[in-house]
């Protein structure tokens, strides 16, 4: 059974479900994962994650497909790229098994949660952990908290998927050799007075070049890049200074697109100079899965690509309905990439 919710008219935005999992790190250990109806989190005020951002995050999606299965989509790469997140901020890491028992704990308690194939809504889920003790001087909390939480959202483009317009920021999304590379709040929070001057200004993004030379592309706020030449070729960015967040949607486009399609692809470091010789652009994520972007505006040059404003370009759409078809079980995708939830 499903709940009787107007799956249509979902938007991306919290709606607390009926259950989240929970755990918490005392004395050197993780305690044994719980269910919990209550959405409240009791901290103390000078908690480490309100005095100093000792935060990190995940998000993925779990999906019904057309048989009436629950999947998710690559959740160890999650675990991994939260492990990663948690030691590079001093938190203990949640082990991938622990991380795997959570997720499965979770969906299956809130299995009414999870739209019905077609609807083109998906269980939306955030796994988190934050520095839950008090902490004055500049350290590590004494003690710490992991929740996963799910709600249901509905498709990133409401009307549709069009080509967005964004813009070159004068800011920098993160230093050099900083936290650019894991999925730390910080890094979300240093984005968003940029964020707000790009929508003001009427753009969809920023683009955000490397902060060390400033000449080449690194990613948006949210997302990572994704071009296409004009020779058919896929080319993500890579940093000099390992600041682009490991997409896992963007490594399995990349995938997807050597592997299951036969194209061409490179990751290399992109020159925001040869940003115009590109065919089609895109921004992906777990949210929109690609984003298409139409044109990018550079301080008042505007950069337009061949593949226009009206729709999609032909080679991200074609990467596109290969993985949503992967993820949503109607393509037999990689081995080892769809989890079922069992129910």
């Amino acid at each position: 059974m499903t709940k009787n919710i107007d799956w249509g008219s979902l938007s991306f935005k919290y709606q607390p479900t009926d259950y989240r999992v929970t755990a918490s790190y005392e004395d050197g250990k993780w305690s044994e994962l719980e269910l919990t109806t209550d959405p409240t989190v009791h901290i103390s005020e000078c908690a480490c994650v309100l005095q100093y951002a000792q935060t990190v995050f995940e998000g993925l999606k779990a999906y019904r497909t057309e048989d009436g299965k629950i999947v998710t989509f690559r959740p160890d790469l999650n675990a991994q790229r939260m492990i990663d997140s948690a030691v590079r901020l001093a938190m203990p890491p949640v082990p991938e098994d622990m991380f795997m028992k959570a997720l499965d704990m979770l969906v299956k308690a809130n299995a009414d949660w999870v739209p019905p194939y077609g609807s083109g809504a998906t269980l939306y889920i955030r796994p988190f952990i934050y520095g839950s003790g008090p902490m004055i001087g500049v350290a590590p909390a004494p003690s710490f908290e992991f929740r996963m939480m799910c709600m249901p959202v509905g498709p990133y483009f409401k009307e549709g998927i069009k080509p967005i317009v964004i813009k070159v920021s004068d800011f920098d999304r993160a230093a050099p050799h900083g936290t650019g590379n894991i999925k730390a709040g910080l890094n979300y929070a240093m984005s968003l007075y940029a964020g707000e001057l790009a929508h003001a200004e009427g753009f969809a993004e920023n683009m955000y070049l490397d902060a060390g030379t400033r000449t080449c592309v690194e990613e948006t706020g949210g997302a990572n890049f994704i071009f296409i030449t004009k020779d058919g070729k896929v080319v993500t960015p890579k940093s000099h200074s390992d600041s682009i967040l490991p997409s896992v949607t963007r490594r399995s486009l990349m995938v997807v697109a050597s592997d299951v399609l036969g194209m061409e692809t490179e990751t290399r470091e992109v020159k925001f100079e040869e940003v115009p010789e590109f065919a089609e652009c895109g921004l992906c994520g777990t949210a929109a899965v690609i984003s298409p972007v139409g044109k990018i505006n550079d301080h008042g040059r505007e950069i337009a690509f061949p593949s226009g404003m009206d729709e999609m370009g032909p080679t991200l759409k074609k990467l596109y309905d290969t993985l949503t078809g992967i993820q949503m079980g109607r393509i037999e995708g990689p081995e080892g990439w769809i989890h079922e939830i069992e129910l």
